[in-house]
C-alpha cells in the first residue's frame, strides 16, 4: 500500500505546484500567499509519503484529497484534477491493501510449507 499511495502523493505534489503557478495569474491572490499554501501542501505530500502506513496516515490523506478538491475554487481545473486524485487514492488504499494481505498470506503459505519439510 505505501509504494501505491506514496508514488499518488507525488503526483500531487508536481498538480499543486503548477496550481500554484496557475493561481499565480490570479490578481486578487498576492505570491505569498499562493506560495505559502502551495508550499505547505506540496510539503504536507513529501510527510505523508513516510506516513502512510502509521495510525491515521490514510485518513490525513483523505483529507488531503479534500482540500485538493476544494482548491477548485481558486483554480477551477483543480475540481476535475482533485477528484482524480481522490480515485487514485482510493485505487492506492483498496488494492494496496489487497497486495499486502496477498503477501502475508503467500508468507504465511511460504513458512507453513518450510515448517512442514
Amino acid at each position: 500500500m505505501r509504494t501505491l499511495c506514496a508514488s499518488t502523493l507525488i503526483g500531487e505534489f508536481f498538480v499543486i505546484g503548477f496550481a500554484g503557478l496557475v493561481a499565480m495569474k490570479d490578481p486578487d491572490l498576492s505570491m505569498a500567499t499562493v506560495w505559502t499554501v502551495s508550499g505547505v501542501a506540496m510539503v504536507f505530500c513529501l510527510l505523508l509519503c513516510g506516513m502512510i502506513t502509521r495510525p491515521g496516515g490514510v485518513q490525513l490523506g483523505w483529507a488531503l484529497q479534500v482540500a485538493l478538491i476544494a482548491s477548485g475554487f481558486v483554480v477551477p481545473t483543480m475540481f476535475f484534477l482533485g477528484a482524480v486524485f481522490a480515485a487514485l487514492w482510493w485505487a492506492s488504499v483498496h488494492f494496496g491493501r489487497k497486495v499486502e494481505e496477498a503477501k502475508a498470506r503467500f508468507a504465511a503459505q511460504a513458512e507453513a510449507g518450510g515448517n512442514a519439510a
